[in-house]
């Protein structure tokens, strides 16, 4: 008997969900720390660019995949071309590999929201406090990071554990409206501070002296990662997307949105950081995000109130993202194994947790085991994001692009209305994205392996 598929109420509540998905970590710290360090302006206009042509490729394929075949990944490419199934497993690793050090950092962001909400951001602001904070320095069960990743994972658990429409929907309608709000509000807000306008300046301004083949590969990388891409997800969200709803329409919103908040989040931090420290604190990864930032709150009038709202709008953001990647690797086990969502659930929370503990003890206990010379959070961040993802997209490129062919994709997209933007599918998906995806991989490999500094 085949288990009746699961789908979101209408095409709003597919937009918003896949929407939050999108919007996470990477938007709000790694967006801002990318667009200071390749030219501002410039770095914005490559970027958009590239979304409404690689990333919309990228998305509209991935949706349609889901939304024809009304499959999670690990079957969906399967019944697209028996020989392609190997890529259904092989996208399938990848949200099982981030969901558990992604609910890690996601438990981060909810202690700094504690610690500033109970007024404490003096202290969140001191230079050893992140530090000693996931190294497990600090005593009690508060300053523990292992309870902080619990009570992430458990909130994720709630919602996925409700489904697709009363659970990730309905939470996705309540986070992404607040989540615009707020983060208007904190950019607002940082515009207002004396020195910020050199920020918002380079910023927004293209200096095409800045231009480089560096510059793309750091944008194309950011939207790579930022749109969810090649995680399974989108195919997932897509299965569960009503047949009547436009898709080509719901892509495009769901760029707006997702670019939208990066762009926001570049409001938010840079404007500030060049304010207080004419930019040089602006770095990538923790640091900005744990160390500059609540330094900057700590330094500016009203900053601890300023310091609650940022770290709230923060865990919306990641708790979108994170419930999406979980649901994915709910919904495979659901589709291979037969399983009722209750069990799923539960027993991928509970593997969440005894691998992410890994990963949430690495910088403290377990610091002393390295692999390829990273911690556990470092290594499984580089084989899901620079190894996988980009060889998930470049194959899925080439099975819609050349082996089922292109009219798969553009079928799917016209049962719900005219695709305005086929000739440009074709081309991105057949010749452009797989050359792209290609450099992003050897681009990330030979920075790993320190040969090149992009």
């Amino acid at each position: 008997m085949k288990r009746e598929r699961s789908s979101f109420s209408n095409r709003i509540g597919f937009v918003l969900a896949a929407a939050g998905s999108a919007v996470g970590l990477g938007n709000i710290w790694r967006f801002p720390y990318l667009a200071a360090k390749y030219g501002g302006g410039i770095f914005l206009l490559v970027y958009l660019i590239l979304a409404v042509s690689f990333g919309f490729a990228l998305m509209i394929a991935e949706i349609s995949i889901g939304r024809k075949t009304g499959l999670s990944c690990i079957e969906a490419y399967r019944k697209l071309h028996p020989k392609f199934g190997f890529l259904g497993w092989l996208a399938s690793l990848v949200p099982i590999i981030i969901t558990p050090y992604y609910c890690v950092i996601g438990g981060w962001v909810v202690k700094y929201f504690f610690e500033f909400l109970r007024g404490n951001a003096a202290l969140a602001a001191e230079d050893t406090f992140f530090s000693s904070f996931i190294s497990v320095g600090e005593s009690g069960i508060l300053g523990n990071p292992l309870f902080w990743f619990i009570l992430y994972v458990l909130l994720n658990v709630a919602v996925v554990l409700f489904g697709v429409e009363k659970g990730i929907e309905k939470a996705s309608r309540i986070m992404m409206p607040l989540l615009v709000v707020l983060s208007v509000g904190v950019a607002i807000f940082s515009l207002t501070i004396p020195g910020a306008m050199e920020g918002l300046k380079y910023y927004l301004l293209p200096d095409f002296k800045d231009f480089s083949t560096t510059t793309v590969l750091a944008a194309m990388g950011q939207l790579f990662y930022s749109m969810s891409l090649a995680m399974g997800i989108m195919i997932t969200y897509g299965s569960y997307m009503k047949k009547e709803d436009n898709l080509e329409k719901s892509v495009g919103q769901i760029e707006i949105f997702d670019t939208a908040i990066a762009f926001i989040a570049g409001l938010m931090i840079i404007p500030a950081v060049v304010a207080f420290s004419g930019g040089a604190d602006i770095n990538a990864g923790p640091g900005l995000m744990f160390v500059t930032l609540p330094k900057v709150f700590g330094a500016m009038k009203g900053g601890a109130i300023v310091g609650v709202i940022f770290f709230l709008l923060v865990m919306f953001a990641a708790l979108t993202s994170s419930i999406s990647l979980m649901e994915t690797v709910v919904s495979i086990f659901q589709d291979k194994l037969h399983w009722e969502r209750k069990k799923a659930t539960i027993v991928v929370g509970i593997g969440v947790i005894a691998i992410g503990t890994l990963s949430c003890l690495g910088y403290g206990p377990l610091s002393m085991v390295k692999l390829l010379g990273m911690e556990f959070l470092d290594f499984f961040d580089f084989i899901s994001n620079s190894i996988l993802m980009p060889i998930v997209a470049f194959l899925t490129c080439i099975l819609i692009g050349h082996v089922v062919g292109t009219k798969v994709v553009s079928d799917e997209v016209e049962t719900s209305g005219h695709f305005k933007k086929k000739g440009l599918f074709q081309v991105m998906i057949r010749w452009v994205a797989p050359i792209c995806l290609v450099v992003i991989l050897l681009s990330e490999i030979l920075k790993v392996l320190g040969i090149i500094s992009v």
